[in-house]
């Protein structure tokens, strides 16, 4: 996968884990709540690997 699409789908399950933590956290879901902290984490280590990536590929 390129550095594109790992920063893409990095945001993506960002995007869908704050979903998840929010909605978690205000209906006192604490399992959907882990699941969204988890899926934020997870698209926070995708976009790092697009941008180490990136700086590969620049040097």
């Amino acid at each position: 996968m390129g550095e594109f699409a790992d920063k893409a789908k990095g945001a993506a399950n960002k995007a869908a884990g704050s979903v998840k933590d929010k909605v978690g956290d205000m209906t006192d879901n604490e399992k959907l709540q882990a699941e969204g902290k988890a899926q934020k984490l997870k698209g926070e280590a995708q976009q790092t690997k697009g941008e180490v990536k990136g700086a590969i590929d620049d040097a």
